[in-house]
């Protein structure tokens, strides 16, 4: 310890001279849980929330501490920190998390593990530039010292590249309207950098800005921002699952959503009446189509595009009775979704309400700021003012009562808000990029207070660092219905499960043009199964729903929509451990091998789940692609049972035109269930478990969840059961066991459960209790049928 801070002292003598003519050291006191340290332009706040993570706020001189903060919901530990003092230093230790501060020159180090994070180069300082308008911008600023090899991730929603060390990144929620493989900016910005050294930063301020990643080439994270907190969390941990688990914790983690959720959405811009919601709803049944939700766009209310925004009530000429539209869609097992904005427009039917109960955002006199935007002349609900969530939310309310069963929340940035506006909580631009993050959590608070016993579904544009925590289900936003807008959705879904947003996901199929490629259409889909939520949404210039697809496309479609609802089982199990832990539901290689440097830019392959290799085809009459196996697994072929291949390596594989290349980890179980029209008939009791045996893994093991896919926070209630299913391989075979073992609060039903054994070479005998089974085949891996009552069960298979 004594040898590491010694180098970190001389390291930083010389990158960091020029801080002690601005700042110097005066003295430091302990404080509960960490310091109150006194320099020559303010104070330093230095305080542990846990071993792994420190909190460090700067105070400029005459400033007032601000201790809100919109992200963080973890509670300090505390008797975390111990001080100590020597040579110069002082510092402020946990188990895993070192502060160092060194006197003269004043400086301030992170380590962890005796493994140097980070530090802060000049620290807090000021700065003023001139943007392209002409207008000087006066910025608060933090920078720190990188390594010269570490990659860095996070900012949000981009498509620039996995590694987005380089660029600096501009901190405002703002709609990218038909991109395609590069968007700079887009609905999603984090003040939040992850490091390829496993740590992240999040600095813990709402205010608009930018996160420059090393722009200069000058190995400088710089973090600036027009106001606010100087606060920022560092968060470090031994591995990249462990780095989720502790970021979550700090900002909270994704309640488990229904498990319709998980079903085909009915969804495009837009359903224009009763009668075609209807016909929708009924081609899909007639095709036997499996579809859960239809969601409905802005004609819901308003037969114009323009406008009609802000009624938020149905238009009855050409939706006459809505209540009898949302019950018959119910009784088909079809949950009805309606978009929202918050936008009030003044030609509205609500707008002098609005007015009247002072719900809207005000100009510096108080009365309600209206500008022009695309789609009229308008005010925006003030989500930070109590008055104007109760009136907001009240809406919601009334329409939940007539069975609305998801809210959709769009142009959240708030597309347009000027910064002369004024809000309860401040100025524009010092909300706009939290505006998303608290328009989620009226809603989620509110179906807690009035419809406790619903999970909600929150469909949102934009939000912040822990917006995951109000159910938010995010989405990239207008992307081009074209090769190069699918490209780069792995980049966005990847980089925002990092980030804590595990549902983020795409318009299946593209939104923006009119582009009508079947191949693309039906590739993005194939893309769609094995990534958080499959929503085919488009412009009505082309249709985004099967149904409506040409005979050939529709049924390659339904084949794929099925094998969706297939993996029902596995993809509902890994949304329960990123509830439970923040792991992302897609995540990318760089977590199987975080040493390996030609993975830390990689997005074209990643997991799915901890089980699933998946490569998406993103090029039109693309026969081959490139695939890396992850080492320390063999792969086998999801659609191909006699494919394996080595991990450790790269490969050159054929595509399938109605597949996209798919592996499954040796020693994995995967559950699925049998094809339903929707997940109201989906059965718990009558899975199919698939086993792939792997000689060179003598132990592997399934926790399979169960609950009822309604009840809020089940897992927390108790209301669920757990099975285990375990493999242990021996050089005669291998033994699978299987724990039921349910709460008491839970209703159990036994089981039949078909069992599949693939990589067998040889027929084995199989018994069960003693009692000899006998496998079928049918062209197939081997399998049978096995009852699952509670207690354990034991299943041999000898070679």
């Amino acid at each position: 310890m004594k040898n590491l801070f010694s180098i970190i002292a001389l390291f930083h003598f010389t990158i960091a001279a020029t801080a002690q003519d601005v700042r110097t050291f005066k003295s430091f006191k302990k404080t509960p849980n960490g310091l109150e340290v006194s320099v020559s332009d303010g104070k330093y706040l230095i305080h542990f929330y846990n071993e792994s993570i420190v909190e460090t706020t700067f105070l400029p001189t005459g400033e007032i501490f601000n201790p809100e903060s919109h992200a963080v919901v973890l509670t300090a530990q505390s008797k975390i920190g111990k001080t100590s003092e020597k040579n110069g230093t002082i510092t402020l230790s946990s188990a895993g998390i070192n502060v160092a501060i060194t006197k003269s020159p004043f400086h301030i180090s992170y380590s962890y593990k005796n493994k140097l994070l980070l530090s802060e180069k000049n620290g807090y300082a000021k700065k003023s530039e001139t943007g392209n308008d002409g207008k000087t911008q006066h910025l608060e600023t933090l920078n720190f010292n990188l390594d010269k090899d570490e990659a860095l991730y996070g900012g949000g929603a981009r498509v620039l590249g996995m590694n987005r060390r380089g660029h600096r990144l501009q901190l405002y929620n703002r709609a990218s309207y038909g991109y395609e493989s590069r968007a700079e900016l887009m609905n999603f910005t984090m003040p939040l950098v992850l490091s390829s050294k496993i740590y992240a930063v999040h600095f813990d301020n709402p205010a608009i800005g930018y996160l420059d990643l090393d722009s200069k080439k000058d190995n400088t994270l710089a973090y600036e921002t027009i106001s606010g907190r100087k606060t920022y969390q560092v968060i470090a941990a031994d591995s990249w699952p462990k780095l989720m688990e502790n970021y979550t914790a700090l900002t909270g983690r994704q309640p488990l959503p229904p498990r319709w959720a998980f079903g085909n959405f009915a969804s495009r811009f837009g359903y224009r009446d009763q009668e075609m919601a209807d016909n929708t709803a009924k081609h899909f049944i007639d095709d036997k189509i499996p579809v859960d939700a239809m969601i409905f766009d802005l004609y819901w209310f308003g037969k114009t595009i323009k406008g009609t925004m802000g009624n938020l009530e149905f238009d009855k000429d050409n939706f006459p009775n809505p209540e009898k539209m949302i019950s018959g869609l119910k009784d088909k097992g079809i949950k009805t979704v309606l978009i929202t904005e918050p936008f009030i427009l003044t030609t509205s039917s609500k707008w002098q309400e609005a007015v009247d109960k002072k719900v809207l955002a005000t100009d510096a006199t108080g009365t309600p700021f209206t500008y022009d935007f695309y789609f009229g002349n308008t005010g925006l609900v003030d989500v930070f003012k109590p008055d104007a969530k109760t009136w907001f939310w009240d809406i919601y309310k009334n329409l939940g009562k007539m069975g609305i069963a998801g809210v959709w929340g769009d142009l959240g940035e708030p597309e347009v808000f000027p910064s002369e506006a004024f809000t309860a909580k401040g100025k524009a631009d010092e909300v706009h990029n939290i505006y998303g993050h608290n328009w989620a959590k009226m809603v989620f608070e509110g179906y807690q207070k009035d419809f406790p016993n619903q999970r909600p579904f929150i469909l949102m544009r934009s939000g912040y660092t822990g917006s995951q925590r109000y159910g938010m289900i995010p989405w990239s936003g207008d992307v081009s219905r074209s090769w190069g807008g699918l490209s780069g959705q792995m980049e966005i879904s990847l980089e925002m499960g990092m980030q804590g947003m595990g549902y983020m996901h795409s318009d299946l199929g593209g939104f923006a043009g009119d582009y009508n490629d079947n191949e693309l259409y039906l590739r993005w889909l194939q893309y769609g199964v094995f990534q958080p939520v499959f929503r085919p949404h488009a412009q009505e210039a082309v249709a985004s729903e099967a149904v409506y697809k040409d005979i050939i496309t529709k049924e390659k479609a339904k084949k794929i929509i099925e094998l969706r609802y297939r993996l029902l089982p596995y993809n509902y199990n890994i949304a329960f451990e990123n509830h439970k832990t923040g792991m992302p539901l897609m995540r990318p290689l760089l977590f199987e091998e975080s040493t390996n440097e030609n993975l830390i830019a990689k997005s074209q392959t990643y997991l799915w789940g901890n089980d699933f290799l998946v490569t998406p085809v993103v090029k039109s009459g693309e026969k081959e692609t490139v695939v890396y196996f992850p080492k320390g697994s063999q792969w086998f072929d999801f659609f191909d049972n006699q494919e394996k291949h080595l991990g450790g390596k790269t490969e050159t594989v054929k595509t399938a035109e109605d597949h996209i290349p798919v592996y499954v980890r040796g020693g994995a179980f995967i559950p699925m269930s049998k094809v339903v029209q929707n997940t109201e008939a989906y059965s718990q009791t009558d899975l199919e478990i698939h086993y792939y045996y792997d000689a060179d893994v003598k132990n592997s093991k399934l926790e399979l969840y169960l609950d009822d896919g309604l009840t809020p926070d089940a897992f927390e209630k108790g209301t669920y059961e757990m099975l285990t299913f375990a493999s242990i391989v021996d050089k005669k075979g291998f033994t699978i066991k299987i724990n039921d073992q349910p709460n008491k609060d839970y209703i159990v039903n036994n089981k039949k459960y078909r069992i599949f054994l693939h990589g067998m070479t040889i027929l084995p005998q199989i018994s069960v209790g003693g009692n000899t089974i006998n496998p079928d085949a049918d062209g197939g891996p081997l399998h049978f049928d096995l009852n699952i009552n509670p207690g354990n069960t034991e299943i041999k298979i000898q070679f």
